[in-house]
């Protein structure tokens, strides 16, 4: 995790949670009720930790945010909009599952209230997570370069960045040779 934001780390790690999550729910033990898993809908009465009722639909979404989670956090900015978007998709997920009822064919993915817990705090901190690190991003290079140190009063700017101080060096090694 060299050379990443924490936006990014943040991103990663829950692209990684989600296909754990996603993988988890295929595995009996860990999956109660495993015989009872059915691909949408209300009626599969697996639970995933014996807490959160899942179905196969239910895995391959919690596999499709973790791909797409992977993908995004490559960036900054395709971490900051993981979060953040992945975080209002389970706010409203939450606030569906809180209107429907769990018996109704509208419960296709499945839900139940551990779902609607865990996805409120997932929605949340997601949500936040994606805020409150955007705020430590580094500004791009060019508007620092902009401002001038106190310190640096006089210095020639050209040369301010890093990855000028070669060609400073050569380009004064140069002068003193003529």
């Amino acid at each position: 995790m060299k050379n990443r934001y924490p936006v990014q780390v943040v991103a990663l790690l829950a692209a990684v949670a989600f296909l754990i999550v996603a993988i988890l729910g295929f595995v009996p033990g860990i999956t109660t009720r495993f015989s009872e898993l059915s691909f949408a809908g209300h009626q599969s009465e697996a639970l995933l930790l014996g807490l959160f009722q899942i179905s196969v639909l239910h895995n391959f979404v919690h596999g499709l945010f973790g791909i797409v989670g992977l993908l995004a956090a490559k960036t900054v900015t395709g971490a900051r909009g993981f979060l953040i978007g992945a975080g209002a998709i389970y706010l409203v997920l939450t606030v569906f599952g809180l209107l429907i009822d769990f018996d109704s064919l509208l419960n296709f993915v499945p839900l139940n209230v551990a779902d609607n817990w865990l996805h409120l705090g997932l929605g949340l901190g997601m949500l936040a997570a994606g805020l409150a690190l955007a705020k430590t991003t580094p500004r791009p290079a060019a508007a620092a370069l902009a401002e001038e140190p106190p310190d640096c009063e006089g210095v020639d700017r050209r040369y301010a960045s890093s990855g000028d101080r070669q060609r400073f060096t050569r380009s004064t090694t140069n002068a003193q040779e003529d």
